[in-house]
């Protein structure tokens, strides 16, 4: 079999990695083509491109790019077309991805499946419409969504979270403080997202905080892609920034402030406790408060139906916020025992590891 995955960001590149691994296993001879990343590439070859010349997020900022974003629909079709897949794998990044679900449904004979389904339930709910028309079959990976795609004639199938494949397949620590140079102060990690739009305004406000900290160290989880001297006009006090290591970072830390998206349920799967946080274009959010209808930003909420880790949004996002809250999850802080009781939690609701096997096999049920 012939497959075409089209993944446009960090956490995309990931689950579709362990995708890929799931399908070879069940299909040694697969053929594989991709927009996704170095994760991706790891397992097989194919890159068509990376998803850090794609990358975009925000009202504004699609509207200033949108001829470059069609062009990139342009080149993804062609090469779709060239590359003549039985099953094109659509994973999250809606926004392109539900075009070229189109593109390949009326090619006729692509079978088309969406891999971590669009944020409906959240806003821009019309978009149901085009999963129905356009997508054979559609794998969940967040328990809530189970209920709400019943209403809508979709081949909807929950295959529990990848995430949980990734963490439970993590080596033992090693030491991670002496690999680094560190000293023995226990740390605290930084995660201001994987985009440059978001380090720019995450990351000032998560810095600043770091004298009032002095028994810790703070480490920031470098974005894949992204070079080194794109952090440094950011630091303050000779901050470690550590790449392609941030599951081993976050293992190794007593909490950490997360920027919301993927890396706040990653945090949560390795039971360390985080405080959310995000701050974007005025204008973006805007327009996305009149349309978003969920109550919490975090995945770890979304979850679990109620707050269990704090967010703080926009105007709350603040050097000050953040010290208060970070005190009270650090050992021995006030909500330190509640939030790891509802990891615990979090972790049963999922369902445990083996999801990207379970979408490789529905995958290969498709007739």
């Amino acid at each position: 079999m012939k497959y075409f995955l089209i993944a446009g960001e960090a956490s995309g590149d990931l689950h579709g990695a362990n995708l890929m691994v799931a399908l070879k296993k069940l299909d040694p001879k697969a053929e594989f083509a991709y927009w996704g990343g170095d994760r991706m590439e790891s397992v097989a070859e194919g890159l068509q491109k990376h998803y850090r010349e794609i990358a975009l997020m925000g009202f504004v900022e699609v509207l200033m790019n949108l001829r470059k974003i069609y062009a990139h629909l342009n080149l993804c079709k062609n090469q779709i077309k060239a590359f003549n897949p039985d099953v094109v794998i659509l994973i999250d990044f809606p926004g392109f991805n539900l075009r070229i679900a189109e593109y390949c449904k009326l090619a006729g004979y692509i079978k088309v499946v969406y891999y971590i389904a669009p944020k409906v339930w959240a806003w821009k709910e019309n978009r149901v419409k085009k999963l129905e028309k356009y997508v054979d079959l559609l794998l969940l990976i967040f328990p809530f969504e189970i209920n709400y795609f019943k209403q809508w004639k979709v081949n909807a199938v929950y295959c529990g979270n990848p995430l949980q494949d990734e963490i439970s397949a993590l080596p033992p620590a090693q030491d991670f403080k002496q690999k680094h140079n560190l000293d023995n102060r226990p740390l605290i990690t930084l995660m201001p997202g994987s985009r440059k739009q978001e380090i720019k305004r995450m990351l000032p406000e998560m810095l600043k905080i770091t004298p009032q900290f002095p028994a810790y160290q703070f480490l920031i989880a470098g974005a894949p892609g992204l070079n080194p001297a794109f952090y440094a006009p950011y630091l303050r006090n000779q901050e470690q920034i550590v790449f392609n290591e941030t599951y081993a970072l976050l293992k190794n830390s007593d909490a950490a402030i997360v920027c919301s998206g993927t890396a706040t349920l990653e945090t949560a799967l390795l039971n360390v406790p985080q405080v959310c946080g995000y701050a974007g274009n005025p204008v973006s959010f805007a327009i996305a408060r009149r349309l978003v209808k969920i109550r919490f930003i975090s995945l770890v909420n979304l979850c679990l139906g109620r707050e269990s880790i704090r967010e703080l949004i926009q105007q709350e996002y603040t050097a000050a916020n953040l010290e208060s809250e970070l005190q009270s999850i650090l050992p021995g802080g006030s909500r330190h025992e509640t939030i790891l009781a509802d990891y615990a939690e979090l972790n049963r609701l999922l369902g445990g590891a083996g999801a990207s096997m379970k979408a490789a096999e529905a995958i290969a049920k498709l007739p």
